[in-house]
């Protein structure tokens, strides 16, 4: 039986993406460094640990199993690491993936489905941001991913691979069975440091500028529950399989959210009065980044099935509480 390879799978959002594949009767190959990822995350499918760096492994990952489909899951996602050290990104998140793109044309497998970033869009000039918005990154980690769409582009012209770019916006939650979660060291996800504040394993809540022309003050971000970009790589696998072109889609829920009002829903969730401490803004960060997810409705049939804010917290704070029983 054909297989997807899921590179990256057990890493934040590739190990829900297998979960949900696995989930709907799919056979999938899990392909991780264990850089960032957690073994224990691949509860689905079989496991190839390695590098994409190292050409031999990856080939006799292909050569091994019947892979259709690649998903790519397996970039570095820091932005001010990538501004402090952009040649790390450079390495892993465009040489690398050109090292999976060589040797996915070289086994013939024509179906890739890529996981890329809001980050492309660079400072917004129009809210909500659609696929037609220009692309003009403002850091290394965003042109990363801008580069291996326009190397995408290429590719399904010269060599027929179809695509399908998914830019995310601020993947957030956890599965709502609790077997996996959000789990990166450092932290620096919005909703993970509320939580981690909520439990006590940090003082308290920074919030970056809080003098932005929006109703609180604080910056609004677009959060989209980690199971519905699931289920939107599910759709876009069976857009191709059914032969369809390749795409670019964004995935955000298309409502804004502001830091205060995570943290107070965070507070609700938790029952917990989390502390917060108003800090300076940080260079680069747009008061408002909120996307427009049409697209992806019309075209793929997707729709936010977690879209209440309260409910992407609650799943967090369930993780976190898994993670914390660990401890």
């Amino acid at each position: 039986m054909d297989c997807e390879l899921i590179v990256g799978g057990a890493g934040y959002v590739g190990s829900h993406v297998n979960k949900y594949l696995a989930g709907r009767g799919h056979q999938t190959v899990v392909y991780d460094n264990l850089v960032y990822g957690h073994r224990d995350f691949v509860r689905w499918g079989d496991f190839v640990e390695g590098d994409l760096a190292d050409l031999e492994t990856l080939r006799s990952c292909f050569r091994r199993y019947p892979i259709r489909s690649v998903m790519h899951f397996g970039a570095f996602a820091y932005v001010g690491e990538s501004v402090s050290d952009p040649g790390k990104y450079y390495q892993n998140n465009v040489a690398n993936t050109l090292n999976l793109l060589s040797v996915t044309r070289e086994f013939g497998v024509r179906f890739f489905i890529f996981s890329s970033s809001c980050a492309v869009y660079g400072v917004p000039r129009e809210i909500p941001l659609t696929e037609t918005h220009p692309t003009d990154p403002i850091n290394p980690y965003g042109r990363t991913k801008r580069i291996i769409e326009m190397a995408l582009e290429d590719y399904a012209r010269a060599y027929g691979i179809r695509y399908v770019n998914l830019r995310y916006f601020n993947a957030a939650g956890a599965d709502p069975e609790a077997e996996i979660g959000e789990w990166h060291d450092p932290e620096t996800h919005l909703i993970p440091l509320v939580l981690e504040a909520a439990l006590g394993r940090r003082e308290d809540v920074k919030i970056f500028g809080t003098d932005y022309e929006t109703a609180d003050g604080t910056c609004i971000r677009d959060y989209i529950h980690v199971m519905d970009l699931a289920a939107a790589h599910a759709l876009a696998l069976e857009m191709l399989i059914r032969g369809g072109g390749s795409d670019t889609f964004n995935l955000g829920n298309g409502k804004g959210f502001s830091v205060r009002q995570v943290i107070d829903a965070a507070r609700r969730v938790t029952g917990k009065d989390i502390p917060s401490r108003e800090a300076p803004r940080r260079d680069g960060d747009p008061p408002v980044l909120v996307g427009s997810s049409d697209k992806a409705r019309r075209v793929l049939g997707w729709e936010a099935r977690y879209d209440d804010l309260e409910t992407i917290v609650e799943t967090a704070w369930r993780w976190q509480q898994v993670l914390e029983s660990r401890r």
